[in-house]
């Protein structure tokens, strides 16, 4: 074999190997775990007066990836028409599912908030662990002092 013919046999090889990356579709994201970590460690230098930071990962208009950073209990909520879909990105807490919302008020259509839920069902988290809220549902975070819970938060309509 040629030189020449070599040299084109070790261009073709070397192409062949090489993985060729199309380029990805619109909406596609991709968040690594070191991301995150370094978000989560981000958002807990700037926890405002509610006890939490948070910010929007990816909004698509019909769902969003929120991450959320918590140090404290959080005030009760509820969204008539939207299911919140929860990863434990860190920490640990307690979700309060169901109950009565004492102090309702809307903020939204559809939208309420809350000062407590009394009664309710609890259900301890920690990272790793992935809960399904439905929508119409109630439901608070509770942290422990001197704690904190992190977590991915899709936010999806539910169907009518």
């Amino acid at each position: 074999m040629s030189r020449i013919a070599a040299g084109l046999a070790l261009i073709v090889v070397g192409l062949l190997a090489t993985s060729v990356h199309a380029a990805d579709p619109p909406g596609f994201k991709h968040w690594t775990a070191a991301e995150l970590r370094q978000r989560d460690a981000a958002l807990a230098t700037h926890v405002a007066a509610d006890h939490s930071s948070r910010e929007t990962l990816a909004d698509y208009g019909d769902h969003r990836f929120r991450l959320l950073y918590r140090d404290a209990d959080g005030n009760p909520e509820q969204h008539d028409a939207i299911i919140d879909v929860v990863y434990v990105q860190s920490g640990e807490g307690t979700l309060v599912m169901g109950g009565t919302m004492e102090g309702r008020r809307g903020t939204n259509p559809g939208e309420w908030v809350g000062t407590m839920l009394t009664g309710g069902d609890r259900h301890p988290l920690g990272t790793g662990d992935i809960v399904h809220i439905p929508a119409g549902v109630p439901h608070s975070f509770l942290v422990a002092p001197g704690q904190h819970i992190t977590y991915v938060l899709l936010k999806i309509p539910a169907k009518p």
